[in-house]
């Protein structure tokens, strides 16, 4: 079950101009709810699935093309809502020009399994997967906390099956 419908999510924040979501400034979309719940999180007031409001995909859309931004979607984790955000990847994909950044702490490989948040992964550009392991902290990185999270490429690791990093600047 996910806790949102193809009509809205459930919305924490929209942070317009951001540039630690990903390269580039964003228009990042945070959403309630997460299952993985990882020590040391940044965000743990994200957790709860029944946070936030729900906003209509429609209204979204909207308020992200009004920014003319690159779009990240964060959380909580998306994940967890993949009919909504796939609708408005979909629609994105369809009417701009905007790249998409996803963050999950599910890895790549688990999303393969799973039909709805596969078609989500699909139509998303980059992936930074993994949950966050307070043990693997590095401030140093650049746009994920932990060592063993990953920046992907997802049309590349879909082609070849398996993951692929995406080569930053």
């Amino acid at each position: 079950m996910t806790a949102s419908s193809t009509n809205s999510i459930r919305i924490l924040d929209i942070r317009y101009g951001t540039s630690v979501d990903g390269v580039g400034l964003r228009t990042s979309l945070y959403c309630a709810g997460c299952e993985n719940r990882c020590p040391g999180c940044h965000n743990p007031q994200s957790w709860d699935e029944a946070g936030g409001e729900p906003v209509a995909v429609g209204e979204l859309f909207d308020r992200i093309v009004e920014a003319e931004m690159n779009v990240t979607f964060t959380g909580g984790d998306p994940m967890l809502h993949p009919e909504g955000f796939t609708e408005l990847a979909r629609r994105l994909h369809a009417q701009t020009p905007y790249t998409i950044w996803c963050y999950t702490g599910y890895t790549f490989e688990e999303l393969l399994h799973h039909p709805a948040r596969r078609a989500l992964l699909e139509t998303v550009d980059v992936l930074v997967d993994g949950r966050f392991v307070e043990a693997e902290r590095d401030r140093s990185l650049r746009f994920r906390g932990s060592r063993n999270q990953r920046i992907l490429d997802v049309r590349r690791s879909l082609e070849r099956g398996e993951a692929v990093l995406l080569e930053l600047d």
